[in-house]
């Protein structure tokens, strides 16, 4: 006869449970002990562990070129802003204009003012032509002079010479009057009749004739010789003359250049004002940010109006690292990236395992600290052994990196951690290749100059 599920269920009630009986006589403790001992052989294998120890900043994405970097376009004078040519986010080219401004200044209002000071140089030189004409003229004025002295005074030294011939001829004349008057006085008295009284008086006539010659000439002598001694007074006056005009005309000539050359310097400076008008791209790249807005704002000369961000920077990485683990770093060094925006998985001591991040090295480290007390180090890629960077990168995007350094086992690190110590640090890893071997070779030469000594 079939039981019903009733009586099934009424006998089993009355079976003894040896399931749970049996459960309860298990020794938990020998199991859980057993999973402590794994546990600790674990953790005590994996302290023999490598571990690669790692120097850790955070940065941003920057430009290895300081021209790729973003680029402020400054004003370079005073102005007021008439039209814009770009909007922001646009790409321009390099010669590609971007705002023009117009004048405020009042001495720059006028529109004409670069061809009138043109107009006022070509006056200006065309002055100092005619000038320089007339320091022409009165050089040559001076040199007339000069012969004009020299021949009168040896015109009137030939004279001199010629009166005094003459003097003596009348010397000679006078002398002979006198005898023959003499000789005829002399006849006259002794022999009377034999010369008459007429002709006495002839000869007495003629002595005064002689005499009145002799005088003449003399007075001639004496009035040239006093003209020779004039002649110098009277050229150096007019030679002194000529060389003080044209003294002062080349004076003249002298304050004409200094001016000319006011008036270039001022339309050399208008002819380049005249640029800065139009302010134009430098290079190929986005207009990032305007920092003036709308027409007829006033600007002052430096004061920065657009930014524009090259369009094909070569990008690198600014981290920046405590003092104390800047000695461990040097050009060259190995450093794992992940930026900000990209998923990545980084245990800095297994960098095997590493999953998104990026290879980079160091290019460039800083000589000195910025303000909040930290060097900055620059890392490019490092195509090498990794995958390119991402080309949708941009400047500014946040960046955390490790610098590889040497491998010690996972315990060291821990009571290194534990103690405060700091990273291990090779001696030939503290400064550049290049570096070492200066100092090698300043030390060498320091020996050399001891030994001297």
């Amino acid at each position: 006869m079939a039981m019903s599920d009733l009586d099934i269920e009424r006998e089993l009630k009355h079976l003894p449970l040896e399931t749970t009986a049996l459960l309860g006589e298990a020794n938990t403790s020998r199991i859980v002990s057993r999973w402590l001992l794994g546990i600790l052989i674990t953790l005590f294998l994996v302290l023999f562990l490598p571990w690669q120890q790692s120097v850790r900043g955070d940065g941003t994405v920057t430009a290895l070129n300081p021209a790729d970097r973003p680029q402020e376009l400054p004003t370079r004078i005073d102005g007021r802003i008439e039209q814009w040519f770009v909007q922001e986010g646009q790409y321009v080219q390099k010669g590609d204009s971007i705002v023009r401004i117009s004048e405020i200044k009042e001495e720059y209002l006028n529109p004409n003012v670069l061809p009138l000071t043109s107009q006022q140089q070509s006056a200006k030189e065309s002055a100092i032509g005619e000038k320089q004409n007339k320091a022409a003229a009165l050089t040559m004025l001076i040199s007339q002079l000069d012969a004009q002295r020299e021949f009168k005074l040896q015109q009137t030294a030939n004279k001199i010479e010629q009166y005094r011939a003459e003097v003596r001829q009348a010397v000679l004349e006078d002398s002979v009057a006198r005898d023959q008057l003499r000789r005829r006085e002399r006849l006259f008295r002794d022999t009377l009749g034999l010369v008459s009284v007429n002709e006495l008086q002839a000869f007495q006539i003629r002595v005064q004739s002689a005499s009145a010659k002799l005088v003449e000439k003399q007075q001639m002598l004496l009035s040239t010789q006093t003209d020779l001694s004039s002649v110098p007074a009277e050229y150096g006056e007019k030679i002194s003359k000529a060389r003080s005009d044209r003294a002062s005309t080349l004076a003249e000539v002298s304050e004409g250049r200094s001016e000319v050359a006011k008036l270039k310097d001022k339309v050399g400076s208008l002819t380049i004002r005249n640029g800065f008008y139009l302010i134009e791209a430098p290079q190929d790249g986005y207009v990032v940010r305007a920092t003036k807005a709308g027409q007829g704002e006033i600007v002052k000369a430096g004061e920065p109006i657009v930014t524009i961000q090259p369009a094909r920077p070569s990008k690198a990485v600014e981290l920046f690292v405590k003092p104390m683990d800047i000695a461990l770093l040097k050009p060259g060094r190995h450093v794992r990236i992940f930026f900000d925006g990209w998923p990545a998985l980084q245990i800095s001591g297994w960098p095997q395992v590493a999953s998104g991040t990026f290879g980079a090295q160091v290019a460039v480290i800083d000589q000195f600290p910025n303000r909040a007390g930290q060097f900055r180090v620059l890392l490019v890629p490092d195509t090498t052994h990794d995958a390119a960077w991402p080309a949708q990168l941009r400047l500014g995007t946040g960046v955390q990196g490790w610098a590889m350094l040497d491998n010690v086992t996972v315990g060291w690190e821990i009571w290194r951690q534990l103690n405060g110590f700091p990273l291990s640090i090779n001696p030939n890893d503290a400064l550049p290749a290049d570096a070492v071997a200066g100092e090698k070779r300043a030390g060498k030469s320091d020996a050399k100059g001891g030994g001297k000594q």
